[in-house]
This record gives structure tokens, C-alpha cells and sequence, in this order.
């Protein structure tokens, strides 16, 4: 029962990471993107409309994410519903990935001013360590995959084939005693 907790502990650890990875890689590419756009004059003023709002009311700047992609989450579980596997994930993939962006990219800009909500910096500070709880249960894990592949080079297949059979050997019940 211990090792099924820590798989899933690992897990989710590993699910936690895999959203600040993808909130790091893609805040920046939101960022360029929206850069992009030719309308100066309308970026300057959200930001600025952003920078005149009170620290609690930014957070409900994070609802605009949700409400633009809970129509095409809809759609891709009417997707998935009606047989159109591929289409329905690769929306969910999309919808995900679009609003993970440009939360990031709101996130950085409304930081400032939701740092200020003493309970926001404490949530912040609280993920902020759950980062690195999911750090330290992932990063042994890591450390043993990288030993595996290793051992699983041609030069090595030896050690690795030694190794298999010493975990098999480990893995049956012992000989009963006569």
C-alpha cells in the first residue's frame, strides 16, 4: 500500500511540475505573440486599465481566460461525445495550453499589485513550496531514469542485464526451507 501512495504522490507531483513548466515556456511566448499585435494604443490602455484597478479586484482579470475558452471546452467534450476522439483532445490540448499562456501573461503583469492581498502572498508562498515538494519526490525518480538509460546503452547492456536479474531474483519468494 506504501509504494501505491508514493506512485501517486509522485504523480502529482509530476502533473504540478508539468503545469510550471508549461506556465514558464509559454508566459513568454504569449507575451510575444500579443506583442505582435499592431494595436499599441489598445495594449497601453488595458494596461494601464489594469494598473488603475484595486489589488482585489485583478482577480477578476483571471476570469477572462476562463470565460473565452469555456465555449471551445464545451465544444471539444460535444466533440468527444459524439465519436471525434482526435478532434476533441486536440481542442482540450489547445484549450489548455491557450489558457495556461495567457493566464501566465496576466499573472505577470497583475503580480505586482495581488502581492499586495496579504492572503494572496500567502497562497502564492504555499505553491511556491508545493514547487518544491514536487521537486524533491520527482528529482530521485529522475535520477534513477537517468541511471536506466544509461545502463541501457549497448556498452553497458551487461551491467544492465546483471541488474534485471538481481531485482528478478529479489522480486520472487524465497526458497521454502527443508
Amino acid at each position: 500500500m506504501r509504494r501505491i501512495v508514493r506512485v501517486f504522490w509522485v504523480i502529482l507531483a509530476l502533473l504540478f511540475l508539468l503545469e510550471a513548466w508549461l506556465w514558464a515556456r509559454l508566459a513568454p511566448i504569449v507575451a510575444f505573440l500579443v506583442s505582435l499585435l499592431p494595436l499599441k494604443a489598445i495594449k497601453a490602455r488595458i494596461a494601464a486599465a489594469i494598473e488603475a484597478l484595486p489589488p482585489a479586484a485583478t482577480l477578476v482579470v483571471f476570469l477572462v481566460p476562463v470565460a473565452v475558452l469555456l465555449p471551445v471546452k464545451i465544444a471539444a467534450v460535444w466533440l468527444l461525445h459524439g465519436g471525434h476522439w482526435l478532434a476533441g483532445i486536440g481542442m482540450l490540448i489547445f484549450a489548455k495550453l491557450a489558457g495556461l499562456g495567457v493566464t501566465a501573461f496576466v499573472f505577470e503583469i497583475t503580480r505586482p499589485k495581488l502581492m499586495q492581498l496579504a492572503w494572496f502572498a500567502r497562497l502564492y508562498a504555499l505553491v511556491m513550496r508545493g514547487l518544491d515538494w514536487a521537486h524533491t519526490m520527482v528529482d530521485p525518480v529522475k535520477r534513477r531514469i537517468r541511471q536506466y538509460t544509461y545502463m541501457l546503452r549497448p556498452r553497458n547492456a551487461g551491467r544492465f542485464y546483471r541488474h534485471l536479474m538481481r531485482v528478478r531474483r529479489r522480486m520472487q519468494p524465497p526458497a521454502p526451507a527443508e
